[in-house]
């Protein structure tokens, strides 16, 4: 019994245990908006339906993710890919509409 009040002890609490040490709040956010920026060029890039779907998809997914509660994730974060999946969304509905407008 005096054993395992010791353990009790000396655990993390499971929050800190599943977050990975050396990744701060911080990085969570930068992560986040540099990867929707990153899907967000490829997008104006992209040549195809397929290719501009599948990048707004990932700007989409980054979105989804920002609105986890209690991961680190700021007001701010939310704010930029919120502007992204914005813009986003633009560049691909007019794609769209330059493609259905060619003969």
């Amino acid at each position: 019994m005096h054993r395992s009040k010791n353990l009790s002890q000396t655990e993390t609490p499971a929050v800190d245990a599943q977050r990975h040490p050396l990744l701060s709040d911080n990085d969570v956010n930068t992560i986040l908006v540099n990867g929707a920026q990153m899907s967000l060029s490829k997008l104006k890039r992209a040549r195809s339906f397929n290719a501009r779907i599948y990048y707004y998809a990932e700007i989409g997914v980054y979105l989804e993710v920002s609105l986890s509660r209690g991961a680190g994730i700021t007001d701010e974060t939310r704010e930029q890919l919120q502007e992204i999946h914005k813009e986003a969304t633009h560049v691909h509905m007019n794609a769209n509409k330059r493609l259905a407008l060619k003969p």
